[in-house]
């Protein structure tokens, strides 16, 4: 068997038997895949801390065909972001975002797009950007990537523009305008659609300052989370745990 390699970034890993694990992988060039490392879990393994959750690294791997797992024989870190997820909600985010990615993409599946926008929200997170903000850029570009980000700018029913306050339809899939809304839907502030424009025109920033005013913010990052959830048709286990740590930060 030729040894293959992929950039990739680790999602996720559990352990198996007595001394292996199962690493997640979110390869550049082949997506996700699933890789078994034995010996992971011995002290003085050869891995090091190449397989810990969120590491951009290199991985050399065996694969046999019609086996789900391959073997890795070896992950060379290219950039850790370890420290970083020593604030636990930081570290919930990136399992969140994880799991987005395992939900939405199947196996195997390339987005180079996708790969690059999660290792850009990595290094401005590493820098020292607004989370909120940060995860609020990675939704939406997520939902768009997905093609399930619905057209805020048009009523879905009357093709009309919005200039003002619309309504998310019960699909999550475009907004009614005042004349056309039905009742018992999600109101939309037409600030959604200046965020989407700059997310649209712009990297993630790389420090802590944002340019919109963190109520904004959270109320696309709510709007975004409705649409995720509906596709999902089950909240994130780690988007839960977020929100339990918000209401207990607030009590």
């Amino acid at each position: 068997m030729a040894r293959k390699q992929s950039e990739s970034i680790v999602l996720r890993s559990f352990e198996i038997g007595e001394q292996d694990k199962i690493i997640v992988f979110f390869a550049k060039d082949v997506g996700i895949f699933k890789g078994v490392a034995k010996g992971a879990r011995k002290f003085g393994n050869r891995f090091g801390s190449s397989l810990e959750p969120m590491s951009h690294v290199n991985v050399f791997y065996y694969e046999k065909e019609n086996r789900e797992l391959v073997t890795v024989s070896n992950c060379d870190l290219i950039e850790s972001f370890f420290d970083t997820q020593n604030d636990l909600d930081t570290s919930f985010t990136l399992s969140y975002f994880a799991e987005l990615i395992e939900e939405f993409f199947p196996p195997r599946s390339k987005d180079d797009t996708l790969f690059r926008l999660l290792l850009s929200t990595l290094q401005s997170l590493k820098a020292g950007a607004d989370l909120d903000f940060t995860s609020a850029y990675f939704e939406a570009w997520f939902l768009k990537l997905s093609g399930i980000l619905p057209d805020f700018k048009r009523c879905k029913k009357c093709r009309e523009a919005i200039s003002s306050v619309s309504w998310l339809s019960h699909n999550k899939d475009g907004v009614f305008c005042d004349r056309c809304v039905p009742q018992g839907k999600d109101e939309i502030s037409p600030e959604i659609n200046v965020l989407l424009g700059w997310m649209r025109k712009n990297p993630p920033p790389k420090d802590k300052e944002q340019p919109f005013e963190s109520e904004h913010v959270a109320a696309i990052r709510e709007v975004m989370q409705r649409i995720l959830v509906f596709h999902m048709e089950r909240k994130p286990k780690s988007l839960s745990l977020l929100h339990k740590r918000s209401v207990t930060k607030n009590e």
